[in-house]
C-alpha cells in the first residue's frame, strides 16, 4: 500500500541517519504502526552524541549535559528505558573558577523566575558592581525577544547586547559562560535568535528549566546499546555501517541505493523518506528541487567545531561533577571518572577530566602536543589540587563539524521538516527547531518529521511524549 492510503499501517517509512534525530522519528513511526528501516553510515548509532572505547576507557565524543527545559530529550530517554541513569539537578548550580580568585557558584534561589538568579547575578564576582546591575535589565528585555521574527535571526547577539548595556567583560565573563557552550558561538558570531531560546527557556522563564542533567553513564548505553534494543523491539529495522549513495523517486516509492563496507547492497524501497544526515549529506542526497533553498546553501550554513582535551590524574583535583572557567582558556571542566569506567585500569583515587572547547574554530588544528602545553597549567592555575598530581594520560578529541554555524541569517537556511518533494521530510538538529543544536532540538526534529510522515500516510498522530 502507497502512503496517503487509509491504511496507515501498512506504509514503509525509510529513515535516513542514526543520531538522536532520527532514532526519535524512527520510534515514533515504528510506535505508530508503519514499518520503518533505518540505515546508518556509521557503526553506532547516536550520533554526535556516542562514545567509543579508547583502550579500556569508555570515551564521550562530546561532553554533553542537557536541561530540565529539555522535555523531549528527557522523554526519549524515558522511552528507551534509561531515564534512571542520568542524574538532573535539584536546582540549577554552576561552580565558577577563576585563577587566582575565590571560587563562585552561578545558583538560581527558590524564587519565581526572572528573580530565581537575581541573588546569584548579584554575587557573580568576576563582574564589577556597575555590570551586575546592568544584567537584570538586559535579562528583562531578552525576555521580550521573539526568536521566531526573521529580524531577531538577522541580529548578531553580541551587537544586541551592548545596545542593552553590557560591558565586554559582562560578555565574556556572563553571557558567553553560557552561550558559547549552548551556540557553539561567541555573543559577537551568534544570531540572536538562538541565543534568545537559550536564554529565554533556560534560564528566564521557569525557575527551574536551567537545572542541569547529565548521563552517568557513557552516551553509547544511552543512545546506541538502549537505542538499538528500543528500535528492534518496536520492529524497526535497523541497518549500521551503511553508508546511503543515492536517492530516488520512483513509481514503487523511495529506492535507496547504499552499500557496506565498500560494496553495493540490496536496494531499499520505501514509501516514506526522513533524511536525518548532516547539511551537506542532505544538499548531496535530496532532489535539487525539495528545499526552498539556493545551491550550496549548505555550505552557506556552515559548522562549527567543538575540541575535548581528556587529561587523567593519579589523584582527585576536581570535587564536584563539573565547572566553569572564567579568565582561562578552560571553558567547561567535567568529571568523567564513573562513567568512563577509569577504575578498571587506574585504582582510586585517579581522576579522569575532560575538557570542553566550543566555538574552537582557532584549535581544531592545534596538534595535541601543544593543547598540552596550554591546558595543563591552565587547569593548574583553576584546580589547586592539579599543581601537585601527576599526569597519567592526555589525549584530545576533535569534532570538526559538530554543529551548524549559529550566526545571524543562518535561520534562513534551517528548513521546515517538511520538502516541496511529496514523501520527503527533513530531520536533524540543525533544521526549524527553534533551538540551537543541541540534544533537544535534535529529538524535536524527530518528532516534528515523524508527525508529518504519520500525517502524509493516514496514521493516527498522537502528541509526542514529554517530560516533565
Amino acid at each position: 500500500m502507497s502512503a496517503g492510503t487509509d491504511d496507515g499501517a501498512s506504509a514503509r517509512v525509510g529513515v535516513i541517519g542514526g543520531g538522536l534525530a532520527g532514532i526519535t522519528a524512527a520510534l515514533r513511526c515504528a510506535d505508530a504502526g508503519l514499518a520503518v528501516t533505518l540505515l546508518e553510515a556509521r557503526p553506532r548509532l547516536g550520533g554526535l552524541a556516542s562514545s567509543f572505547r579508547r583502550g579500556e576507557l569508555d570515551v564521550d565524543n562530546g561532553q554533553h549535559v542537557f536541561l530540565r527545559c529539555c522535555t523531549a530529550y528527557r522523554a526519549l530517554l524515558g522511552r528507551l528505558g534509561v531515564a534512571d541513569l542520568v542524574t538532573l539537578q535539584d536546582r540549577l548550580d554552576i561552580p565558577v573558577r577563576m585563577p587566582g580568585r575565590r571560587p563562585g557558584r552561578l545558583r538560581r534561589s527558590r524564587l519565581p523566575a526572572p528573580l530565581h538568579l537575581a541573588g546569584a547575578l548579584l554575587c557573580h564576582r568576576p563582574l564589577s558592581l556597575q555590570d551586575r546591575l546592568r544584567l537584570g535589565a538586559a535579562a528583562l528585555a531578552l525576555r521580550k525577544v521573539d526568536p521566531a521574527d526573521p529580524a531577531t535571526d538577522a541580529v548578531s547577539f553580541g551587537t544586541w547586547l551592548a545596545e542593552h548595556g553590557q560591558s565586554r567583560r559582562a560578555v565574556d565573563a556572563l553571557w558567553d559562560l553560557v552561550g558559547v557552550a549552548t551556540l557553539n558561538a561567541k555573543a559577537d558570531s551568534a544570531s540572536l535568535a538562538p541565543a534568545a531560546t537559550v536564554f529565554r527557556l533556560g534560564l528566564l522563564t521557569d525557575a527551574a528549566a536551567g537545572d542541569i542533567g547529565w548521563a552517568r553513564v557513557p552516551l553509547g548505553r544511552l543512545h546506541d546499546d538502549a537505542a538499538a534494543r528500543g528500535l528492534r523491539e518496536a520492529g524497526v529495522q535497523v541497518h549500521t555501517s551503511t553508508k546511503v549513495r543515492s536517492l530516488e523517486r520512483t513509481g514503487d516509492g523511495w529506492q535507496i541505493g547504499s552499500e557496506r563496507e565498500g560494496e553495493r547492497v540490496e536496494e531499499t524501497v520505501v514509501d516514506q523518506m526522513i533524511c536525518a544526515v548532516p547539511p551537506t549529506v542532505a544538499e548531496r542526497l535530496l532532489p535539487a528541487a525539495a528545499l526552498d533553498l539556493p545551491q550550496g546553501w549548505s555550505t552557506t550554513l556552515g559548522s562549527a567545531p567543538i575540541v575535548n582535551v581528556h587529561v587523567i590524574y593519579d589523584r582527585t583535583v576536581l570535587d564536584v561533577p563539573f565547572v566553569a572557567g572564567v579568565d582561562t582558556p578552560v571553558q567547561w571542566v567535567f568529571d568523567r571518572t564513573e562513567q568512563s569506567g577509569l577504575h578498571r585500569t587506574h585504582p582510586a583515587p585517579a581522576q579522569y577530566l575532560a575538557v570542553s572547547l566550543s566555538a574552537a574554530d582557532d584549535l581544531i588544528r592545534t596538534p595535541a602536543a601543544r593543547l598540552r602545553e596550554e591546558m595543563l597549567p591552565a587547569l593548574a592555575a583553576l584546580l589547586p589540587a592539579a599543581r601537585e598530581a601527576r599526569v597519567l594520560d592526555f589525549f584530545v578529541t576533535r569534532e570538526p563539524h559538530a554543529t551548524f554555524r549559529a550566526s545571524p541569517g543562518s535561520g534562513a537556511l534551517r528548513p521546515p521538516p517538511t520538502t516541496r518533494t511529496p514523501g520527503l521530510f527533513m530531520a536533524g538538529s540543525w533544521t526549524d527547531t527553534g533551538w540551537p543544536a543541541t540534544m533537544e532540538g535534535a529529538v524535536r526534529s524527530g518528532n516534528a518529521a515523524a508527525d508529518a510522515v504519520l500525517s502524509a500516510a493516514g496514521a493516527p498522530v498522537r502528541a509526542a511524549g514529554v517530560a516533565t
